[in-house]
C-alpha cells in the first residue's frame, strides 16, 4: 500500500464555498489515514473568502491563511501539508503548485492578467499546472475552455464528480488525447463527504516538485471514494 495524499481541497479562510477551516481538514485527514494534503484554495479570479477590495499584501496573508493553519495543526498531529491555489479563467480551474505566499506576492494582479500569460509565469518559476475538472458545467460556467498546451497534467477523477462518472470520462479521454499525465483530487470543502478522492503514490512527499516527478513518472495511482482506480 502506498502513501495518500489529497490534492485538491479548500478551506473557509480562503474559500466562501467551504465550511471548514485549515486545521480541521488537517485533523479529519490525519484520521481517515492521509499522509498528506494540498490545500488549493480559490484564488482572487474564483470563489475566494478574500475581500478584493484590501491592498495586494493583506489580500495574499488573508488567502494563504487556511493552508496555514492546516500546516500548523499537520506539525502537530504529523500530517504533510503542502500549498497550492485553484486559479479561475472564466469558469475553468487549474491546481497550481510548487509556489509560495512570496510569488504571489511578488506578481501583483497575476488574477487580472491574460490566462496564457500567466501560465507562463507561473512556469518560468517552477510551477507546476493540473486542469480540475476539465469537463464540469454549471450556470456559471459560460463555456468549456481546454489549455492543452500549458498544463502539465489533467485532473481525472474529481471527487465532486463520481456520480456522474461521464464527467470524469471525459477528462480521461482529454489527458489520453494530448499525452497528458492524470492526477485525482477530492475537491472537498466541507467536513462532510470528503477524502472522495485523492492519489496514491509510492513514496513520501517532501516538496510539491516531488509529487510531481511522480506524476510525470506514471507512479500514481488514482483513488475514487478510496478505491484504486487503475
Amino acid at each position: 500500500m502506498g502513501f495518500r495524499y489529497e490534492t485538491h481541497l479548500h478551506t473557509c479562510e480562503g474559500s466562501a464555498c467551504a465550511s471548514a477551516s485549515g486545521a480541521e481538514m488537517a485533523r479529519a485527514y490525519k484520521e481517515l489515514g492521509y499522509t498528506g494534503i494540498f490545500v488549493t484554495d480559490h484564488f482572487f479570479n474564483g470563489n475566494t473568502a478574500v475581500p478584493l477590495c484590501l491592498p495586494w499584501r493583506e489580500r495574499i496573508e488573508r488567502f494563504c491563511l487556511g493552508y496555514e493553519h492546516a500546516r500548523e495543526e499537520g506539525e502537530k498531529i504529523g500530517l504533510d501539508v503542502f500549498f497550492g491555489f485553484e486559479y479561475g479563467v472564466r469558469g475553468a480551474d487549474f491546481l497550481v503548485y510548487n509556489l509560495d505566499r512570496e510569488w504571489l506576492i511578488r506578481h501583483k494582479d497575476i488574477d487580472r492578467v491574460d490566462p496564457r500569460k500567466a501560465f507562463f509565469l507561473m512556469h518560468q518559476d517552477g510551477a507546476f499546472i493540473i486542469h480540475a475538472h476539465p469537463f464540469r458545467e454549471r450556470d456559471y460556467i459560460d463555456h468549456i475552455e481546454l489549455f492543452p498546451r500549458d498544463v502539465d497534467g489533467v485532473e481525472i477523477v474529481n471527487g465532486a464528480h463520481l456520480k456522474q462518472p461521464e464527467t470524469n470520462d471525459r477528462a480521461k479521454i482529454y489527458a489520453m488525447m494530448y499525452g497528458l499525465p492524470g492526477t485525482a483530487g477530492s475537491d472537498s470543502h466541507h467536513l462532510q463527504g470528503l477524502a472522495r478522492s485523492g492519489v496514491e503514490l509510492p513514496g513520501k512527499v517532501d516538496r510539491p516538485i516531488a509529487y510531481l516527478e511522480m506524476v510525470q513518472a506514471g507512479e500514481v495511482r488514482c483513488l475514487g471514494y478510496g478505491q484504486v482506480l487503475e
